[in-house]
């Protein structure tokens, strides 16, 4: 099995023992991204819509870095702390995709990583 893995030091690196992504037979399959801003470590923002926007930016440069783009996603994970979230992040989400759109799923998590809010993984196709 050859297996590539993906590093961009246009996203945050990895809290853990885990790559941003990983390549396997022309698909990408991005780790969660969380709403880090690469150049201060920290979290993008205060709002949920300012975090969103970073997570999606993260997973886009993890997707570019990988020969990738949010074009080619075929499978999105969303994981909130709080389903009262869900429609600013469905207005953001709407801002990087278009139609069609990949499949979905929006999950509530009892905590995420560094104490974030939101957290978005995703598959998708290296593009041709």
């Amino acid at each position: 099995m050859k297996r590539d893995v993906v590093s961009t030091n246009k996203a945050p690196a990895a809290v853990g023992p885990y790559s941003q992504a990983a390549v396997y037979n022309r698909m990408v399959y991005c780790s969660g991204q969380l709403p880090i801003d690469p150049a201060t470590g920290k979290a993008a923002g205060d709002t949920i819509e300012e975090l969103t926007r970073q997570c999606l930016k993260n997973l886009n440069a993890v997707l570019e870095a990988a020969g990738s783009s949010l074009r080619n996603v075929i499978k999105v994970n969303i994981y909130l702390t709080d389903m009262k979230d869900f429609p600013a992040v469905n207005r953001i989400y709407g801002e990087f995709f278009e139609e069609p759109y990949p499949a979905r799923a929006c999950i509530q998590a009892a905590a995420l990583p560094l104490g974030m809010p939101i957290e978005i993984e995703a598959v998708g196709a290296v593009a041709e």
